[in-house]
C-alpha cells in the first residue's frame, strides 16, 4: 500500500501514522475496513460482520484516538 493509497482513505495524516500503516502489511481494503470500523463499530456489529482480523485490528489500534484526545485519526495539526 503507497502512502498515497493511506492518505485517499485517510485524508491528511501524520507521516509517522502512515509509516505505522505501511510497516503492518495491510491491504487497502484492510484499511478501509478499520476506517469503517472506527467510524460505525456498533452499526456493523449489529449488522451481523465478523469482528475485524489481526491485521485490521493493528490498523483500528494505530488509528483510533487515544482517549483523550480528538476523534480525527492521525490528523496534522
Amino acid at each position: 500500500m503507497t502512502r498515497n493509497d493511506i492518505i485517499s482513505v485517510l485524508g491528511p495524516v501524520d507521516e509517522a501514522v502512515i509509516a505505522d500503516i505501511a510497516l503492518t502489511g495491510a491491504s487497502l481494503e484492510e484499511l478501509r475496513e478499520a476506517f469503517a470500523w472506527i467510524g460505525a463499530d456498533e452499526a456493523l456489529v449489529n449488522e451481523g460482520r465478523a469482528m475485524p482480523g489481526t491485521r485490521v485490528a493493528k490498523l483500528i489500534e494505530i488509528l483510533e484516538p487515544p482517549e483523550d484526545e480528538p476523534e480525527t485519526p492521525g490528523a496534522m495539526e
